[in-house]
């Protein structure tokens, strides 16, 4: 019996940032819940987007921002893993050094920072993903307390992933979050240790859990439960994690499946 479900965001549930999603999702999710059956939505994004995005049902589900770096439920916060500042330097000054790569920070109250000026980027923070956006001079002369940090790069992100890869091997951990992102968090912050501190949280069996996925920071996720799917669009090595193949975004894919939970558990 189905008791958690945790479904990643961009391009499982809905077009990479934006707010294109179906609300038959939510009608959805109050239905589990009627069934006694806890929604979680794990994403890269901050807490600020996420909470927008889920609006109607935001004190219904769960939230696992930034890659599983933060969980939060009805604004009470159950988990965090804040990056070591000295890291952190290290990290900042090197991405600095990168031509066409924008830094984007995310701190542990789901507020986003940005040192450089783009519009296009701003647009698509605060327009694609709602997300709470502040300017500033120096992140690293900020006192706040960071979650994750990500490279935005239009063009090549991929090609840019295993130097980083390679030099933080075991300090930290990074992830491809879709063509434009590159996300680093804490070795033991990814989706699947936050749905594992759900699972624990709320007394909730591997085998009572459900998750939904398509990129290569959704296979913790997928690993964390029994009954794990990859939209047809996902990534190779994704799919070859999943149990099952759900069809996507544009065909419902997520929603089709909780559909038939919901009428036959």
């Amino acid at each position: 019996m189905i008791k958690l479900i945790a479904s990643d965001v961009d391009g499982t549930l809905l077009e990479e940032g934006t707010d294109k999603i179906n609300p038959e999702i939510f009608d959805m999710i109050l239905k589990l819940r009627e069934k006694g059956i806890i929604f979680a939505a794990a994403s890269g994004r901050a807490y600020g987007s996420l909470r927008r995005l889920f609006e109607p049902v935001k004190d219904n589900i769960v939230f696992i921002t930034d890659n599983g770096s933060n969980v939060i439920c009805r604004g009470e916060e159950m988990y965090a893993s804040v990056i070591d500042r000295a890291l952190l330097e290290e990290l900042i000054l090197r991405i600095r050094m990168l031509p066409e790569c924008y830094i984007v920070i995310s701190d542990r109250k789901g507020m986003c920072y940005l040192e450089q000026e783009n519009e296009s980027l701003d647009d698509f923070l605060i327009n694609g993903y709602h997300n709470d956006v502040r300017h500033v001079e120096d992140i690293l002369k900020e006192p706040i307390e960071i979650t994750k940090c990500s490279i935005y790069k239009k063009q090549g992100i991929k090609e840019l992933a295993p130097e980083f890869i390679e030099k933080y091997k075991g300090r930290l951990n990074v992830a491809i979050a879709g063509d434009i992102w590159l996300d680093f968090m804490n070795m033991d912050a990814d989706k699947g240790t936050a749905l594992q501190s759900i699972q624990k949280t709320m007394r909730i069996l591997p085998e009572e859990s459900m998750a939904f996925g398509d990129n290569m920071n959704d296979i913790g996720m997928l690993k964390a439960v029994g009954e794990s799917y990859a939209v047809s669009t996902a990534a190779e090595a994704v799919k070859a994690e999943a149990k099952h193949i759900a069809g996507t975004y544009t065909e419902d894919g997520v929603l089709k499946v909780l559909k038939n939970l919901v009428e036959n558990q």
